[in-house]
């Protein structure tokens, strides 16, 4: 399930874009869910590593190192 438009529009617009197009959003948004995707692996690793079954934000921080 592709992230939707209203949260990525809301970002960049935070970023400081006044107007944002559909496909700049959907764009930034196949990004953004890849790079979770990879960060959520590498999370999954630590809690595994840990002997857990469950990933918490430590795990999350340690990913993005």
């Amino acid at each position: 399930m592709p992230l939707s438009h209203r949260p990525i529009d809301k970002i960049m617009r935070k970023a400081g874009a006044e107007r944002v197009s559909a496909d700049a959003a959907k764009e930034l948004a196949g990004i953004l869910e890849e790079e979770a995707i990879e960060i959520s692996k590498l999370a999954v690793e630590f809690a595994q590593h840990a002997g857990r079954r469950t990933i918490n934000a430590e795990d999350v921080k340690l990913a993005l190192k």
